[in-house]
């Protein structure tokens, strides 16, 4: 499982820390190795309820604020862009 705090084993891989992680994920959406999906952020919608939606884990709202490069909040403004990572195995094939 991917964990945002400490050492972590993505998908039984390679263990990064999260600094880690957000670095190899920002790169591999740039770089076009990590598809992703874009989402416009409405209302009063948060990246936690958004990842519980998407991966069924809200706990994972982190992998979406580093594929986004928004930073660590969880509740933001009506109409930012998100882009969500479509498949997590492809997140740990990449990074790991």
């Amino acid at each position: 499982m991917l964990k945002r705090y400490g050492r972590t084993s993505l998908l039984g891989q390679k263990k990064f820390s999260t600094p880690e992680a957000v670095k190899f994920i920002r790169q591999g959406v740039k770089n076009g190795n990590i598809t992703t999906i874009e989402y416009i952020v409405s209302g009063n919608e948060r990246v936690d309820v958004i990842a519980a939606k998407k991966y069924g884990n809200s706990k994972l709202w982190w992998v979406i604020a580093a594929a986004s490069n928004i930073g660590w909040a969880l509740q933001v403004p009506p109409g930012t862009r998100l882009l969500i990572p479509n498949n997590l195995n492809q997140i740990a094939g990449y990074v790991g």
